[in-house]
């Protein structure tokens, strides 16, 4: 894992808690966002905690850039905010969730694990809390956003659908595969489809589209949650 933050008595405090962590190795860290990609590059981090608000290269402009690779590690944000639009936007780019600076320590741990592991980490509830703090939130914006998310979803077969709006609830794999009477390989096998076919790059990324076409019940509040 490697850690970004500008704030080194954060990052000295982050190597020690999760450094801590059975199966978490800290292969390094970085201080701003343009060292991202040479780290990555040299370390071969499975999953990058990068801090959203740095002086010379944010870590969203940094996601971006690092999820652009065809080899990128998984990227976590940390913020000191619970909703936010640099958040929303990091996510879209790519990073598989967020935490906040002052998630207990062991919740953090299990975050970690987690993301390296693929399983969603983001509820439903969150999604929409982030939602509602997109830029441009105006009425028109969200009804060409839900017109264009219900075409993409139309692209997918019936079953994928299924599993889809299962991703967009926060189900892990074994749940969805219960509820869908479907083997956890097959649930694997439909999400690996849903991400080529819509050219997604994690699970979060499927729930953020199944909320933008409005396919989440409203008092949905299944999931795994962080922050």
């Amino acid at each position: 894992m490697l850690i970004v933050d500008d704030d080194p008595l954060v990052r000295a405090g982050l190597t020690l808690m999760l450094g801590g962590g059975q199966g978490i190795d800290i292969v390094g860290e970085g201080a701003d966002g343009n060292e991202v990609e040479e780290l990555v590059e040299r370390l071969r981090p499975d999953v990058v905690l990068m801090d959203i608000r740095m002086p010379v290269m944010d870590g969203l402009t940094a996601t971006e850039r690092l999820r652009r690779r065809p080899d990128a590690p998984e990227v976590v944000v940390l913020t000191t905010f619970h909703a936010d639009e640099q958040v929303l936007r990091a996510i879209r780019a790519g990073a598989a969730g967020f935490v906040l600076k002052d998630t207990p320590p062991a919740r953090i741990v299990d975050s970690v694990r987690r993301v390296a592991a693929g399983d969603p980490v983001l509820s439903p509830a969150v999604t929409r809390q982030l939602m509602a703090r997109a830029a441009g939130g105006g009425h028109g914006d969200r009804a060409d956003r839900t017109e264009r998310a219900r075409r993409r979803f139309g692209q997918l077969a019936e079953r994928e659908q299924e599993v889809a709006v299962a991703v967009g609830r926060g189900g892990s794999n074994a749940e969805i595969a219960a509820s869908l009477y479907l083997s956890v390989a097959t649930v694997k096998t439909h999400v690996s489809r849903i991400l080529a076919k819509l050219e997604l790059n994690n699970r979060v990324q499927i729930a953020l589209l199944v909320h933008d076409a409005g396919l989440l019940d409203t008092d949905d509040e299944r999931g795994s949650h962080l922050g």
